[in-house]
């Protein structure tokens, strides 16, 4: 049931942002066309996260968004859990819009024939939606990133080509799966993620491309480590960095070596905490290898100041804030604004680790900034890390900056009792 409220949040969120609505104007329009003003910027949000069903507000909605009440409507009783029902358009589920049956299997019929012209337009577009992940959220970027990886799985099954085309555009489908996984996994999408990251995983192999099957690997390892299967995370974290092999370009082996850090930090095991600063050693060990290998487009992203903000997360999570504070201030004192998802993220760490070393005010004032960067992103991790860090923050309560924050924003949380 709750996958399927979140799915129709997906739905809702694409459709406002197709009127060009923040969150904050859609909920000023509802009042205004409702005559009411109990419609706030947070009840959007809650409709568009899969947490409630706006049940009396679906003739408004559907006036203001432009959609037909009947295609709203069952939406609505899809979200309910209505087995007769079915989400509208590229919302629904990835296993429902994928090829039944193995996606990976030719048609047995004579398509046209492709080359290098047709594997260099999807390369293109696969690394435009890397791109674009960078300043847009998860539920901004899932119907596009569905949309690719069903045609590049059209294109496999229904084309004709020599066998290393075939590896080539098998790669790619590994590459647009890692990136449709991620972003799912940021719309909220868990099964979603995971079905397109298993998929990317054997396009990979099938490509022969052992780096590209580790960062596959290693993502589906990220996602299970912060969604509850920890230990499961930690060992698949492990052998996404052997099966990438020793011959991986550095800095995919640096990327590698610090998801295992993390996952041994989320694990948190008795040796955790020395795995975990065994691996980040690793992966600033590999960055300093001197390597004329061109390193792979899906690890353009990996820089020093990305190992440092590992490395203060680590610290952060092993409650070490005196070693985490530094590092994540001075990266963030210069980190692209553009980049909202990831400043919020990285601010709640900071916010997280002010907290532990007995910095309430400075931890507050994090806090606010966090609150106010993921406040109209389609991101659930950035929805998640803000109720850590007012959960983190509630044993401050009588402290007056503290207090304040916990009062205007307490309805992001589940349940907090003010006193």
């Amino acid at each position: 049931m709750r996958e399927r409220r979140e799915h129709f949040g997906v739905y809702l969120a694409g459709l406002r942002r197709a009127r060009g609505k923040s969150q904050r104007q859609m909920a000023a329009l509802l009042c205004d066309a409702s005559g009411t003003q109990s419609v706030t910027r947070t009840e959007i949000s809650r409709w568009e996260r899969g947490r409630r069903v706006p049940e009396v507000w679906l003739p408004w909605l559907a006036q203001l968004l432009a959609v037909p009440l009947q295609e709203i409507e069952q939406a609505a009783a899809y979200a309910r859990g209505d087995e007769s029902a079915r989400l509208p358009g590229p919302a629904a589920s990835l296993s429902a819009l994928l090829p039944e049956g193995d996606p990976l299997r030719a048609t047995g019929t004579v398509g046209r024939r492709i080359g290098a012209t047709e594997i260099l337009d999807l390369a293109n577009r696969v690394h435009a939606l890397r791109l674009a992940d960078d300043v847009l959220s998860g539920g901004d970027l899932i119907d596009p990133t569905f949309r690719e990886l069903r045609s590049a799985l059209a294109l496999y099954r229904e084309s004709t080509f020599t066998e290393d085309t075939g590896r080539q555009l098998l790669a790619q489908i590994g590459e647009l799966g890692q990136i449709t996984g991620w972003v799912a996994s940021d719309a909220g999408r868990l099964a979603d993620a995971e079905h397109a990251y298993r998929l990317g995983l054997d396009a990979a192999r099938q490509a022969g491309d052992a780096p590209l099957a580790g960062n596959l690997a290693g993502s589906l390892a990220y996602q299970w480590s912060n969604n509850g299967r920890e230990r499961e995370g930690a060992e698949l974290a492990e052998a996404a960095l052997r099966e990438s092999g020793p011959a991986a370009p550095a800095v995919a082996r640096a990327l590698f070596s610090d998801r295992v850090a993390w996952a041994h930090t989320r694990a948190g095991k008795p040796d955790s905490a020395q795995a975990a600063m065994r691996a980040l050693g690793e992966a600033h060990a590999a960055l300093d290898e001197e390597t004329d290998g061109q390193a792979p487009p899906w690890a353009y992203w990996v820089s020093r100041e990305e190992l440092k903000i590992m490395d203060a997360r680590v610290f952060t999570e092993l409650r070490r804030p005196l070693r985490a504070v530094p590092l994540l201030t001075d990266v963030l004192s210069r980190y692209d604004i553009t980049h909202a998802r990831e400043l919020a993220l990285y601010r709640s760490w900071l916010a997280v680790a002010l907290a532990d070393a007995n910095e309430p005010e400075q931890a507050a004032a994090e806090a606010q900034r966090v609150i106010a960067l993921a406040g109209e992103l389609s991101s659930e991790r950035t929805a998640t890390r803000t109720r850590v860090v007012l959960e983190r923050l509630q044993p401050f309560a009588v402290v007056p900056e503290v207090r304040s924050v916990l009062a205007e924003h307490r309805h992001l949380l589940h349940v907090w009792p003010l006193t």
